[in-house]
């Protein structure tokens, strides 16, 4: 199950880095290639909150290897795609059977498992869920230089046909419930496709035409309005899409809380870090993804000691340090300078890296140890879409930022040089003797085309900084809410005072 879990987030980050190849491959206009990656984003996060009632329709096992298989069958469809058309559904239907596939594995940690090995299998699904990200760029730069386009796809068939087979033979049967679908909320399942897929394209489309654009506006505001409902039509149906009921638990809304911050830091750090490296240092997406196996072997590095400590500490305790590493290890990366590489990205990365796992293991265990069989799937599916949508959102909020905010520090870089600011032109890289020799005379078109790259590529470094203090702050602030709910605990253990 991790082995088909590990091939559909691997998939996001491979195509990812090579959407240029595709795109010059099938002739996809520039402005329409984010929609291969946008198209199975939405329908990955349609599917997650679903697992809990296709669980109960085919059962774990099946569900399992019929997503795999027809995972494994989209991508085939992928590498065999003559158009952007056939490409884009085919990636529908892959992004639908993956976004079933994380779920289902962090539901089996808790159904297939005795309580004395939970701690390893959990640790053992988490470390290959947030390692794909991490080898992703490099195993797509890989793939690309070597072969083709069409091998990101067709590198799911082996490892998916072998899971797809496994699963079937291994896991233990379960009762099927197929008399379900014919009472399928169907009206639940529109609402909550609508609210979800308005929101990915809202958050997609932010930073190009702002969030205060009436498509954008329009957009989060019909994803609000569906939402709404939705909480309101579900708990009226005798078989809801989604059984919005367990948030009630405490224990679980933590949870999915804490999945939510984390999201930021998880997918905005291996968002940003290829964004610095290709624009700002100039580097491919092998060189890319070589710098950024720093944080992978730190999550391995770290990963027998989180199996230790997960079953002798506390979980609030144990997160709160988790959280509060990763946002130092996310802060530590706010000071990049244009001369920034490898040496100067090790020790974010190492701190980050041994981070993750404490900011995804306890309250994974928070949100899921303690339900009962029935509720755990449902559990897994909110769980695990709330820290992809915390994603999604983190990514709409740095790209504002960067895009934002680097034409106004490029202004003020530009402004600083004319008045002479030696501190700013040494940060831009310009000999100082010369500068303070010539700073104030008008300047001619050979030296213009000299400076401004190196004021734009300051300013964006400056801008990116921004945005990975931003993601440090967010994550940050899941210290208020393990802060809140310690005291809570505290307050509701403590005996009541004697007469």
């Amino acid at each position: 199950m991790c082995l088909g879990m590990f091939m559909a987030i691997l998939d996001i980050q491979i195509v990812a880095t090579s959407l240029p190849a595709i795109q010059s491959g099938l002739g996809i206009a520039p402005d329409q290639m984010s929609w291969i990656q946008t198209a199975y984003l939405i329908a990955e996060v349609i599917a997650i909150p679903l697992t809990g009632l296709l669980t109960r329709i085919f059962s774990m096992r099946w569900l399992f290897v019929l997503a795999v298989a027809l995972f494994t069958c989209a991508s085939l469809g992928c590498a065999l795609s003559a158009d952007f058309g056939h490409l884009i559904a085919w990636r529908i239907v892959q992004g639908f059977a993956g976004g079933t596939l994380i779920p289902s594995v962090f539901s089996a940690v808790f159904l297939l498992f005795p309580a004395r090995v939970e701690a390893f299998a959990t640790t053992t699904a988490g470390v290959l869920a947030v390692l794909a990200p991490t080898l992703g760029p490099a195993t797509g730069g890989w793939i690309t230089q070597t072969y083709s386009w069409h091998w990101l796809f067709l590198i799911n068939i082996a490892p998916g046909g072998l899971a797809a087979v496994g699963a079937a033979l291994l896991l233990p049967r379960g009762r099927t419930q197929l008399g379900l679908v014919r009472r399928i909320d169907m009206i639940g399942l529109a609402l909550l496709a609508l609210a979800l897929a308005s929101l990915e394209i809202g958050l997609k489309q932010a930073p190009d035409h702002g969030w205060r654009s009436w498509q954008v506006c329009a957009l989060l505001a019909l994803s609000g309005g569906a939402l709404f409902a939705f909480v309101r039509h579900s708990p009226k149906r005798a078989t809801p899409v989604v059984q919005l009921g367990v948030l009630g638990d405490r224990r679980v809304a933590l949870g999915c809380a804490l999945s939510f911050v984390l999201g930021f830091g998880l997918y905005g750090s291996s968002y940003l870090i290829p964004v610095f490296l290709a624009l700002v240092r100039g580097h491919n997406a092998l060189q890319i993804g070589q710098i950024m196996l720093v944080t992978g072997c730190a999550q391995l590095a770290t990963a027998p000691l989180a199996v230790y400590l997960e079953k002798r500490v506390p979980p609030l305790t144990l997160s709160a340090f988790g959280f509060a590493l990763f946002g130092l290890g996310l802060a530590l990366s706010a000071v990049q300078t244009t001369a920034s590489d490898f040496q100067a990205m090790l020790l974010p990365q190492i701190v980050r890296g041994c981070a993750i796992m404490f900011c995804l293991l306890p309250p994974t265990r928070l949100a899921l140890g303690h339900l009962d069989s029935a509720d755990v799937p449902n559990a897994s599916g909110l769980f695990n879409l709330m820290r992809n949508l915390g994603g999604a959102i983190g990514l709409a909020l740095i790209d504002t930022v960067i895009y934002g905010r680097a034409p106004v520090l490029a202004s003020a870089i530009a402004a600083r040089l004319k008045a002479g600011d030696v501190a700013t032109a040494r940060a831009v890289g310009l000999p100082i003797d010369d500068f303070l020799a010539f700073h104030d005379l008008p300047l001619d078109a050979d030296t213009r085309a000299l400076i401004e790259p190196l004021v734009r590529k300051l300013a964006l470094t400056d801008a990116i900084n921004e945005a990975w203090l931003m993601i440090a702050i967010i994550t940050l602030s899941a210290l208020v809410g393990l802060a809140w709910a310690a005291r809570s605990r505290s307050s509701t253990a403590s005996p009541p005072p004697q007469a």
